[in-house]
């Protein structure tokens, strides 16, 4: 039994359910941050799990919101997730107490193609994308500790045949828009989605956070190089695919964001990029904070 069949065999048999990243820290104090939801639950007590995380994670918990969004998701302990782009693992240290020894949480990294597609991607990037799935579960097996969720990973147009119709949720969450910029050159966004519907359990959920672009924006710039996308294309990509969206939410809308056709979402927090020698501007993007995001919930049909 290869190591993924193995981390599957630990779930319950009844589950139960190149632009710049999103990183950088340059965030109001955590004690900013409103309360937090709690979603229902018997399990890990995700308010503990919350208050553990560091100053730098919990400074953004009054733009991220981790509890009201796992409850809207309906994330749950002993679940199976899949969490895209999970990067250095701002989610997924949440997720991995909260999930619980009985769930299993899956890192899914862009397409390869998707890295070859993009022009700035180094030589040494590209060597490093080869070897990702292995290092970042790694990375994140350094994260763990007992009781926690047991981690595979994949890279989207290679998802384990083991792992077809096993989650219970898949969360895109700030990841769609490199997705759909490199979609012509790469089909990364295309790959991605079916992934997704693919993984589901037949009434698992795909939950969206993305940058919003406005819809009087034109579709050109609207076109994930610059962080946003439209609310309408995303989910027309979305059921395409044979999802159907069953909720929204407003938990991460931000009306103060009004970028221009010159603007990307990186001029925000936390990266505020091109600000770095103009306190005046950098302090007046601080103001604005982070960026205006649709939150979406989608439903891979039941039958």
């Amino acid at each position: 039994m290869n190591k993924y069949l193995s981390l599957i065999a630990l779930l319950p048999l009844a589950g139960c359910g190149g632009s710049a990243p999103d990183a950088g820290e340059s965030m109001p104090a955590a004690s900013e941050a409103p309360a937090a939801t709690m979603p229902a639950s018997s399990g890990p007590d995700l308010a503990a799990i919350l208050e553990a995380q560091p100053e730098s994670a919990r400074a953004r918990y009054m733009y991220r919101d981790p509890a009201g969004t796992l409850a809207f998701f309906g994330i749950e302990p002993g679940m199976t997730v899949v969490e895209a782009l999970p990067g250095g693992g701002w989610y997924t240290k949440i997720l991995l107490p909260y999930l619980g020894e009985d769930g299993l949480l899956v890192g899914a990294d862009y397409p390869y193609a998707l890295w070859e597609a993009n022009p700035n991607t180094s030589e040494q990037r590209l060597e490093e994308k080869k070897t990702w799935v292995a290092d970042w579960t790694a990375q994140a097996e350094g994260w763990r500790m007992d009781g926690y969720a047991p981690v595979s990973a994949f890279q989207m147009a290679e998802m384990p045949a083991e792992l077809e119709g096993t989650a219970d949720a898949v969360l895109f969450i700030r990841a769609l828009h490199n997705l759909a910029r490199w979609e012509e050159a790469s089909g990364s966004l295309t790959s991605a989605i079916n992934d997704a519907y693919r993984a589901l359990k037949p009434g698992g959920i795909a939950g969206v956070i993305q940058h919003e672009a406005r819809p009087d924006m034109p579709d050109e710039w609207a076109d994930g190089s610059n962080g946003y996308l439209k609310r309408e294309f995303v989910i027309a990509r979305m059921e395409a695919a044979g999802f159907e969206l069953i909720d929204s939410s407003d938990m991460h809308a931000n009306p103060k964001d009004m970028p221009t056709t010159d603007d990307a979402v990186w001029r925000l927090p936390p990266s505020l990029s091109g600000s770095d020698d103009d306190p005046e501007l950098r302090a007046e993007r601080q103001a604005i904070g982070e960026s205006n995001r649709m939150t979406l919930k989608f439903r891979k049909p039941a039958s």
